[in-house]
């Protein structure tokens, strides 16, 4: 199954701030892994989010990707923290 991948400036932002074994997980599944995926139903631990047929979650680690699904586009929004987590670098 061919997607089309973007990526938000909020998730790239995000990204950059993850210390660095966590940047390192992250950047090797979304950029390597993710491309190889048949179904988006393989992602770890899918979730729809609230009624919206278009955003998704999943869990990477100790972080949730927020995704937007459109058809065969699919478009990493953010990365946060699991809750009760915060591995993110200040500044």
């Amino acid at each position: 199954m061919f997607l089309e991948v973007r990526y938000s400036r909020l998730f790239l932002l995000d990204l950059h701030r993850l210390s660095a074994p966590a940047y390192k997980r992250v950047y090797e599944f979304v950029f390597f892994k993710f491309p190889q995926l048949n179904r988006i139903e393989d992602l770890p631990e899918l979730r729809q989010l609230s009624v919206s047929p278009i955003f998704y979650r999943f869990t990477l680690d100790d972080y949730l990707v927020a995704i937007e699904v459109t058809g065969h586009l699919v478009k990493f929004l953010r990365i946060l923290p699991t809750p009760g987590v915060g591995r993110m670098k200040s500044g």
